[in-house]
């Protein structure tokens, strides 16, 4: 994945997909690609056929987003569905964890697989559910039969740009196989109120703040701290003197405004910024609009539909809906080094629902998938030439201590399928509560 989520530089210092450790992955539908991120290599590798599903983590867009660009389907669950145990926090107001499949029910099915209760993350307790859902059996051809959605346009509007135009295009005919399909359109269910730029001026705070109280506690749990970094302080002196880390070229931006905010996650300040965030992405915004014309979902571009779920913990099932035509002009990421826009890149469309409607959100999307079948119209560009199974060794070494350890193949001419594998894949986890319920191991990364 992205490197502390793009949780670190200035936006034209960096890149999507990139980690000092890893390197940079690629999408693989256009050369030099922009994976999107942060939970880039989840989606490339599921795109590409190294893995029928994968795991990714969203704070505000890392599932939905990188899903969209590799032309498979993402699923953020409502806040407190699914453990955050083990991951790296951003934010413990937003962070979720959610599965990426090249189609809805392969999600459905992992949803299932990683849903429930879990003592090291207090947040699932608050989940309605005695028995986690089978949300594999929501996956219904007729899913949107009877189904009323609803367009906000006023939270779409204010994302478009020249190069939307070619999303939108396909989005209305979208609009209309919804339609065909039996639902009821409600056009212009808008936010009450949505006011962008005091929204990211409120998600900076927060995000700030919990970040830098968040990584401190996850630190002080580690078995085992070989460079002894205990704070963010600690963690950018070690990345400034570190040159896998590429410093100055990708700066600290973000980590100095942490660090130079004279406030915590608990001070009034903080409180204030995710109490209005949240008012504006609840009453004011999705949950507002769902409620006035009695909703099911609404449907967005997967480009506009994630600012305002992140904040309100609201679930999101993104599918492929297009790809950029033939004749679209390159757009590179602020850092010039990936493309961002091409011809055949491709994009998603998004439905949002309620705190736990995921079986509802998977129907709606199911349906829409089937009716379309957008993945089967695009191939990847690239192939893996070998099974990811080939290249994984699993060594037991003690009875409480459980290693993943990837081994890089000898290729003496790389081709770019081995390239975007050891990007990837360049280093494995599996989730603490799995491996301590099933193993009672202790995970150490290598």
């Amino acid at each position: 994945m992205g490197e502390w989520a793009q949780c670190r530089s200035r936006k034209a210092s960096s890149s999507h997909g990139w980690s000092g450790y890893g390197g940079q992955v690629l999408g693989a539908y256009y050369p030099q690609q922009d994976p999107s991120g942060s939970s880039s290599g989840s989606a490339v590798s599921v795109s590409v056929g190294l893995a029928f599903a994968s795991i990714g983590t969203e704070t505000s867009g890392s599932i939905v987003n990188p899903a969209e660009k590799s032309n498979v389907v993402g699923i953020k669950p409502t806040l407190g569905l699914t453990s955050r145990d083990m991951v790296i926090p951003i934010s413990l107001r937003q962070d979720s964890v959610g599965p990426i499949a090249r189609t809805v029910k392969d999600a459905a099915y992992m949803l299932s697989a990683i849903t429930g209760k879990d003592r090291f993350d207090n947040w699932t307790f608050t989940q309605p559910y005695e028995v986690t859902p089978d949300y594999a059996k929501s996956c219904n051809p007729w899913g949107l039969k009877g189904a009323r959605v609803g367009i906000p346009r006023n939270g779409i509007d204010f994302h478009l740009d020249d190069s939307s135009k070619p999303v939108m295009a396909v989005f209305e005919t979208a609009i209309q196989t919804v339609r065909d399909a039996g639902a009821r359109v409600i056009e212009e269910a808008n936010f009450s109120s949505y006011d962008a730029p005091s929204f990211a001026r409120n998600s900076s705070i927060v995000l700030d703040t919990d970040f830098v109280a968040g990584l401190s506690d996850y630190l002080s749990l580690l078995l085992s701290n070989p460079n002894n970094v205990r704070s963010l302080s600690d963690i950018a002196r070690f990345t400034k003197s570190y040159p896998l880390e590429q410093y100055p070229d990708r700066d600290t931006y973000v980590w100095d405004r942490q660090l130079g905010r004279n406030i915590t996650n608990v001070s009034p300040e903080s409180w204030a910024a995710y109490q209005a965030n949240l008012f504006m992405a609840g009453e004011l915004g999705v949950v507002g609009a769902l409620d006035r014309h009695k909703l099911d979902a609404l449907i967005m571009p997967t480009f506009a539909a994630f600012q305002l779920p992140a904040i309100a913990g609201l679930p999101i099932v993104s599918v492929p809906l297009g790809f950029y035509p033939a004749q679209t002009a390159l757009r590179m990421n602020l850092k010039r080094t990936l493309v961002s826009v091409a011809p055949n890149i491709p994009f998603g469309i998004a439905f949002v629902g309620r705190k736990w409607s995921e079986e509802k959100l998977i129907a709606l999307a199911y349906a829409f998938e089937q009716r379309t079948m957008v993945r089967r119209q695009m191939k990847p560009s690239i192939r893996p030439t070998f099974e990811l199974s080939d290249q994984l060794e699993l060594t037991e070494e003690t009875s409480y201590k459980l290693k993943v350890q990837y081994c890089v193949p000898v290729m003496d001419q790389p081709n770019l399928a081995h390239l975007i594998m050891a990007k990837t894949f360049s280093r494995l986890t599996s989730i603490r509560s799995w491996a301590r319920s099933t193993f009672g191991f202790t995970q150490s990364l290598l």
